[in-house]
Formats: structure tokens, C-alpha cells, sequence
């Protein structure tokens, strides 16, 4: 990790360099704009060098081996196969594909409790599509324990009990009502089927401006089932999340019943926090769940939980902040009035797919998570109050500027404003040339020990720029995730890029 620290992965030579420089790593460095660009374009010359991806974005090596065993066994000429830690999840795999092709799919159960899915290739991209937004996924350490016939690790039933135990003190919950994912998106899908088999083919409200797959999750699946096709508008979108959006959702609250208020706190990329103490009231006065994502502000920072139905939060991020393992939780506020029946609705839906090995690491790197909290919180502080009197900044996106009133309602005794931000330069067309020139590793992800950068809108939203910009979201953005690089060191290499604009 000291490598990543003292020696980031940002010139050219760098492009498809894990990072962390471990075979489980869940970032890879895409150093240049241009290289991003080839990424989200299938490029050869880009994807050809890529050792690793995001997990969910980019199949691991490991995985796609995994995929080609499967593969030689099970499939013919002009299919492939993709394979999940289930039968259910392969099932709705299926189902999923299914609805969006017409094509259809078998299922075999495989060795170590795998399922296989074998799928014409022409609907391929849908079950990747599917593999992305559900998050239900095979990791490369599970892939590699089935390739090799190994059985995972003894410690894992202690390691799972310690972190449930670890995220209940630090939401003020009981570990019985913490669940564990293999991924953060996997939580939050867990938490919308629950939601919609409670409210079927009732459409669910997004309040503000989601991390990508949060959205799509609501559009592409809308709670369809067997017996309640999917809504004509499965998810009500307000991109803003601010007063005007919340006079909008009240009006709308008058006319019709919803499933559920998804809302992160703050958001992705542009850290605004909704007015929770509102939305909660909203949630009491007509009856419906509120599903907060505090994934940014972390358990260190803000105490969302009392005004939540169900906390969502990706602990590939800070929780970890290794780099080298996905998971993700859920937990139930056992204060709402709706708890018994989410909880039932959830038990319902609950599967332990979090592979064993995940597990031990997982808890191992959490156990100093609190204090690296507080340290990326004092350095990104330091960081965004100088950049905000660069003159080639026209906006620095930070939760102690973006909506402050919301944020600090929730921010616990000691809590900072986290590790992300984004900004806004004065000249938007010289971004790529600043982020070519930042001397800092840059690749996807977040909430690691070691600073990243990455030009957010082009990775998440490549095929759609023109909606981010009408939601606000420049092309030219550029997000910011501070490691535990020293406040100096970092000032210092900004500052030489921002030469450049």
C-alpha cells in the first residue's frame, strides 16, 4: 500500500496497473483522459493492457477463467456462459435477460454451490449489464479457491460476526440487524427487491443525483414481476434533491403511493445531502420506506441511521480502504414502525453470498478504519479550502460547501466532510489537460488509502453526457477520492497541474 502512497500510478507506462499492485485489486489506473475515453470505447490499445477493473465494470481474469471452464462444459457454438455464487441469482440472471432480449437461458448447478448460466452471445451484454447493476457477483478470490479446489478459509464465521459487530456499534444498531453483501450494489439491490415485494409494480422515487448503477437498478428492473409487470415509469427521478425537488415530491406524494425513497447522503459526484429531517417526515406523513446510502459520509462521519429506514453502504470503500476487496451492508433501523415486515421482506430475499475469504480480509483492514477516517477527513479539508482560491477552479463540490445545513444536521461529535470531492475548473475544455498533468494515481473507486482522480461523468455516464449535464453534471468534471497522502504533498501536485489551466 506504502507503493501506491509514495509512488502513484498516473504517467502513461502506468495505464492498466492494478492498484493496489496485489492481484485482487479493485482499481486500475486509467492515467490519461485519452485512456479513459479507449476504456469506455472497447479500445484494444486500452482494455488489451488492463490487468484488473472495477469488478463489477470489468470481469476479473480469474473470473473470466472461471467463465471458460464453464464454458468448455456447458456450452455450444454461439453461446457463452456467465456464473453466480447462486441458484437464485442465476434465476434472476435469466429472468432479467429474458425480459430485455426475449432470449433464453439454462441453468446448471456447478461445482462449490455455483450456478452457470448459459446464454446466447448476441445477449451477452445483458447479462454483463445484469452482473454490473446487481452486484450479485463471483469475486476473484472465490473464483480462484473454486478453480483450484480450495476450501475457504476456516476464520470466516468469526470475521463475519466482527464486522456486523464493528458497523452495529458504529450506528448506535444491534449486529442482528446488520447484513452482509458481496458487493455495495448487492446490498442495495437486496433492499429494493424486499421493498417491491412489499409494494409490487409500484414505482419508487430517486432523490437526487445517484452514483450510477443506484438509478439504474430502479429503471431497469422496476419491481417487474410474473404478476405485476413492470410500471410505466418504475422510478421517479428528482436529479436535484433540493427545495424545489422537494415541493415537486410532496405534490406527487398527494396523487400516488410509492415503494421506496432511495437518497445517498451526500452524493455522487457532487456531495449535496438531501434534506433528510424533511424526507424522513415525508416517509411518516404517507407511509412509505426511506433507503439511505451513507456510503460518502461513512459511520465515522454522520449518523444517518435515525432518520432511515434501511442504511445501504458499500464497505469496498472506506471500510476497507485496502483497495483489494468488494463488500457492502445493510442496516435495519429497528425504531421505524415498518421494521417487522421489512425485516421479514428482507429474510425473504437474504442470501450469505459473501465468499469467506472476502470476509477475513474485509475485517482485517476495517479495524483501523476509524482513525484513517479522520485523517483523510483533515487532509481533504485542507485540500478543498485551498483549491476553492485557485483561480482555475471555478467550483470546489464538497459536503462543507454543497448544502452544508443538511449535512451537519446528521454529523456525529468529531465527524469531518469525508474524502471525496469534485471540481469544476474555470476553462472546462482544459481538464484533460489537468488531469493528464496530476501527479496522483487515477482510476475508479474511492475511499482508498492512496489518493484518486478520475474524470467521473466520462466513466459513469459515457453513453449518456448530454442527461448528466441536464442533471448538472459537467463532462469536464473531474472527482477527487483523498488516501492518506500528507496534506502538503498533495497541494503541491495540484498545484502543478492547475499550471496547466
Amino acid at each position: 500500500m506504502s507503493a501506491v502512497v509514495n509512488q502513484p500510478a498516473w504517467r502513461p507506462e502506468d495505464l492498466g496497473r492494478p492498484l493496489p499492485n496485489t492481484e485482487h485489486a479493485v482499481s486500475v489506473c486509467l492515467p490519461t483522459w485519452a485512456a479513459n475515453v479507449g476504456y469506455e470505447e472497447a479500445d484494444p490499445a486500452v482494455t488489451g493492457k488492463m490487468r484488473c477493473g472495477y469488478p463489477r465494470f470489468f470481469l476479473h481474469p480469474l473470473v473470466m477463467k472461471l467463465f471458460a471452464t464453464a464454458e468448455a462444459e456447458f456450452a455450444t457454438e454461439g453461446e457463452c456462459c456467465f456464473v453466480f455464487p447462486s441458484r437464485s441469482v442465476a434465476e434472476r440472471c435469466a429472468n432479467f435477460v429474458r425480459r430485455h432480449t426475449g432470449a433464453s437461458c439454462r441453468l446448471d448447478n456447478w461445482q462449490a454451490g455455483l450456478t452457470v448460466v448459459t446464454l446466447p452471445t448476441t445477449s451477452r451484454q445483458w447479462a454483463k449489464n445484469y452482473w454490473q447493476h446487481a452486484g450479485e457477483i463471483v469475486s476473484s478470490r472465490q473464483a480462484i479457491a473454486v478453480l483450484s479446489a480450495r476450501q475457504p478459509a476456516d476464520a470466516a464465521s468469526d470475521a463475519k460476526r466482527a464486522i456486523r459487530q464493528r458497523i452495529a456499534d458504529a450506528v448506535g444498531a444491534t449486529s442482528e440487524d446488520v447484513f452482509l453483501f458481496p458487493s455495495g450494489m448487492a446490498a442495495i439491490f437486496a433492499a429494493y427487491r424486499a421493498f417491491q415485494w412489499l409494494r409490487p409494480a409500484l414505482p419508487s422515487v430517486q432523490f437526487g443525483f445517484p452514483y450510477v448503477d443506484n438509478l439504474k437498478i430502479q429503471e431497469r428492473f422496476g419491481g417487474a414481476t410474473e404478476a405485476a409487470p413492470k410500471p410505466e415509469n418504475a422510478v421517479h427521478f428528482f436529479p436535484h434533491g433540493d427545495a424545489d425537488d422537494l415541493d415537486k415530491l410532496t405534490r406527487r406524494l398527494g396523487n400516488k403511493d410509492i415503494s421506496v425513497l432511495l437518497c445517498e447522503f451526500p452524493g455522487n459526484p457532487l456531495l449535496r445531502s438531501p434534506d433528510l429531517r424533511r424526507l424522513r417526515e415525508l416517509a411518516d406523513q404517507h407511509d412509505f420506506p426511506l433507503l439511505v446510502d451513507d456510503t460518502l459520509g461513512t459511520f465515522v462521519n454522520v449518523d444517518v441511521l435515525p432518520a432511515a429506514d434501511v442504511l445501504a453502504t458499500s464497505l469496498t470503500k472506506y471500510f476497507s480502504g485496502a483497495g483489494d476487496v468488494m463488500g457492502g451492508s445493510l442496516v435495519l433501523n429497528r425504531n421505524q414502525p415498518q421494521y417487522d415486515v421489512i425485516r421479514e421482506a428482507l429474510r425473504l430475499e437474504y442470501e450469505d453470498l459473501f465468499w469467506p475469504e472476502d470476509a477475513v480480509v474485509l475485517e482485517r483492514n476495517s479495524r483501523d478504519f476509524v482513525v484513517r477516517v479522520q485523517r483523510i477527513n483533515r487532509t481533504t479539508e485542507q485540500l478543498c479550502d485551498w483549491l476553492r482560491q485557485h483561480p482555475a477552479v471555478a467550483s470546489v463540490h464538497y459536503p462543507k460547501y454543497a448544502t452544508p445545513e443538511n449535512y451537519t444536521a446528521f454529523l456525529k461529535p468529531g465527524g469531518g466532510y469525508g474524502g471525496l470531492f469534485s471540481i469544476d475548473l474555470r476553462d472546462p475544455t482544459r481538464a484533460p489537460a489537468v488531469f493528464d498533468a496530476l501527479a496522483v494515481s487515477k482510476g475508479p473507486n474511492l475511499g482508498c488509502n492512496f489518493t484518486l482522480c478520475c474524470p467521473f461523468t466520462l466513466l459513469a455516464h459515457y453513453q449518456e453526457l448530454d442527461f448528466a449535464e441536464r442533471c448538472g453534471i459537467s463532462r469536464y468534471l473531474l472527482r477527487v477520492a483523498v488516501g492518506l497522502e500528507e496534506p502538503k504533498w498533495l497541494i503541491e501536485r495540484f498545484d502543478r497541474a492547475l499550471a496547466t489551466a
